[in-house]
């Protein structure tokens, strides 16, 4: 038995008439006739009383078509889900995140929340360090982490890049500065994140401090800006960070600094990776991206 035998069998079943259910399979009516008569004797069951003037279901035959209804549709359901998950319309995709807010990673989510709801988003929050031995062990799908890194495996887009900032408490001396010279963190006790947390980003920032020939007093260590930034809202010192975070935490001041390196922030997953799903994650990304990418806007608290 075939699958085209059930469609046969269900296009009879609901024209009762051999001529129109041959028309509708696009078939002659003599094979039609022929198939069906095979079916019964392979099942050993009749399945149709036929006269020259009507074409009737036995009861075995209806209970049997019933089945077959049941079988074809979760045939067409598997085709469906096949094309969906080779579409990337379906699926399940591991992100990794810093802690914080990503904002390209937030309308990312949303525009695939409505446009692909049968994608599962799993995220992990995870540091630069971290997201590069997950990719690299293929725990995670992709990363969201700030540049730079060296990884040949890893395959890396840059989807923000922004001048680093300094965060400090709400009255701190340094907001009465637009900017604030690097020389002026010297005197200031420093909340800064260790090197296995961002490598890259770690060795740029006391690469911009040695270069100006500044000293940090870094009194606390943190893996995440969100506890950074914790850390200034208590009034424990100043912290490094990206303007984009400063919506965020009305009772921390923000300043630009003097001289800033840029922070790249980038879209990271392997190169050898044939996933329909991350090939529509990022799809949808770069659009996201097309759509809000605009002038950087300065703001003062």
């Amino acid at each position: 038995m075939e699958l085209r035998h059930l469609r046969y069998l269900v296009a009879v079943a609901e024209e009762l008439h051999f001529g129109r259910a041959a028309i509708r399979l696009n078939i002659s009516q003599p094979p039609l006739s022929q198939q069906i008569r095979q079916l019964e004797e392979e099942l050993g069951v009749k399945l149709f009383n036929r006269t020259k003037r009507e074409v009737r279901l036995t009861e075995a035959g209806a209970r049997i078509v019933s089945e077959a209804h049941q079988v074809l549709s979760q045939i067409d359901h598997f085709t469906r889900v096949a094309s969906q998950a080779g579409e990337g319309e379906i699926g399940h995709l591991s992100v990794g995140v810093p802690g914080g807010v990503n904002e390209i990673l937030v309308q990312t989510l949303k525009s695939l929340a409505k446009h692909y709801p049968g994608v599962r988003i799993e995220l992990q929050y995870m540091t630069t360090g971290m997201q590069i031995e997950a990719l690299r062990e293929r725990h995670i799908q992709v990363g969201f982490l700030n540049l730079p890194v060296s990884e040949s495996s890893i395959a890396i887009e840059v989807v923000k890049s922004e001048p680093l900032w300094i965060a400090m408490p709400k009255g701190h001396p340094l907001t009465r500065c637009e900017t604030v010279p690097l020389k002026a963190l010297e005197v200031q006790r420093v909340i800064i994140f260790p090197r296995r947390v961002a490598p890259g980003l770690h060795d740029a920032i006391t690469g911009m401090c040695r270069n100006a020939g500044v000293n940090l007093n870094a009194v606390h260590e943190t893996d995440s800006v969100v506890a950074s930034l914790t850390l200034v809202s208590a009034d424990l010192g100043v912290a490094f960070c990206t303007p984009s975070v400063r919506r965020l935490w009305p009772d921390v001041a923000f300043r630009a600094l003097q001289s800033s390196v840029k922070v790249e922030q980038a879209v990271a997953y392997r190169r050898d990776s044939q996933s329909p799903v991350l090939g529509t994650f990022l799809r949808v990304l770069r659009q996201v991206i097309h759509k809000t990418r605009g002038p950087a806007i300065r703001e003062m608290s």
